[in-house]
């Protein structure tokens, strides 16, 4: 059985590692990347703001997603603010349909035991002011904080279909983070595709970041003050990374609240070329499948192993079904 197994993955290509739904290939809409730099505060942060920006630029350029920009260089002279500017992009934004909005704020957090907020040149953005913005949005969407205290960004931020990540664990963690520059880092960073399979995904950019920023400490032999948050099941609690034994979030809440990580693996902006040929359509279906096979994995250890294996095959079959029908439903390259 494990041998049939194996010959049904290898014809349906990567199985478990989905790229990201939307290239301009697959849809003919762009994915939306905004970049949102933040107040430097002093000269010091300023050009480590500006190499993140330059990094995720680049990751633009590569991926032929919508590059939008919300920054000081860019609305200084439009005389707006960069408050105004993000809500004007979000704003403007189709609102439906499967590309993807990429939200990355990188800068500096404040939290006054009340209220979190992203610091802009002008007014500082809040987590119900995105939440707002963001509300219309049916598309799949991703926001990055890449700020201190910027935990309290993910439980409103959170819901269906959405990707959060925080660059720390609560608002009480003030200093400034470096998960944001492991981040930028890990962009370009061959060892962030742990599994190998062409493409990175934004739970690999995530577990890559991490494990940077981590390092950093503890090569400086300082306390580590930052623990980044995933959340894409919608809960609003988010994973950190230390709970993720390779891409599987293996360590249990206390409540047994659901972990997260299966769909932030089904997002990326380089998919590989199996996955740009495919459509919408068929990217959907195969996103839908390995949800089932995620679902399936978790209740293995309650059933009888013919009976799992027997399952298995038959959502082998249906993914390899998806790759044999080529483009647009056509049999075969």
């Amino acid at each position: 059985m494990k041998n049939t197994l194996l010959s049904f993955a290898l014809l349906a290509g990567p199985v478990l590692h989905a790229g990201g739904l939307e290239t301009p290939a697959l849809t003919g809409v762009r994915p939306a990347l905004i970049l949102v730099k933040g107040a430097a505060g002093s000269a010091e942060y300023a050009p480590r703001f500006d190499r993140q920006m330059e990094s995720w630029k680049k990751m633009a350029v590569q991926s032929g997603a919508e590059l939008l920009l919300a920054a000081g260089d860019v609305n200084a002279a439009a005389g707006t603010t960069d408050r105004a500017r993000l809500e004007k992009i979000l704003t403007d934004l189709p609102r439906e349909g499967p590309a993807e909005v990429w939200v990355v704020l990188i800068g500096h957090g404040t939290w006054d035991g009340k209220e979190a907020r992203f610091n802009l040149e002008g007014p500082d953005l809040t987590a119900a002011d995105l939440a707002g913005w963001l509300q219309p949005v049916q598309r799949p969407v991703v926001v990055i904080n890449t700020a201190s205290s910027s935990a309290p960004f993910l439980p409103v931020l959170a819901g269906p279909n959405r990707t959060i990540i925080t660059a720390t664990r609560s608002g009480n963690e003030r200093n400034f983070t470096r998960f944001g520059e492991s981040l930028a880092a890990s962009l370009e960073d061959p060892a962030a595709d742990y599994d190998q399979d062409g493409q990175t995904s934004l739970l690999e950019w995530f577990l890559r970041a991490s494990s940077r920023t981590t390092e950093f400490y503890l090569a400086e032999g300082r306390i580590l003050t930052e623990h980044a948050l995933i959340d894409d099941n919608g809960d609003g609690k988010g994973t950190p990374a230390a709970w993720f034994r390779g891409l599987r979030a293996t360590t249990k809440a206390k409540d047994n609240t659901p972990l997260d990580g299966s769909r932030a693996h089904q997002r990326t902006l380089l998919p590989d070329p199996s996955t740009r040929q495919m459509t919408a359509e068929q990217l959907a279906e195969r996103e839908r499948l390995e949800g089932e096979m995620n679902a399936l994995r978790e209740k293995k250890p309650k059933l009888p192993e013919d009976e799992y294996y027997r399952l298995l095959e038959g959502l082998l079959r249906q993914v390899a079904a998806i790759y044999e029908a080529g483009p647009e439903g056509r049999s075969g390259p």
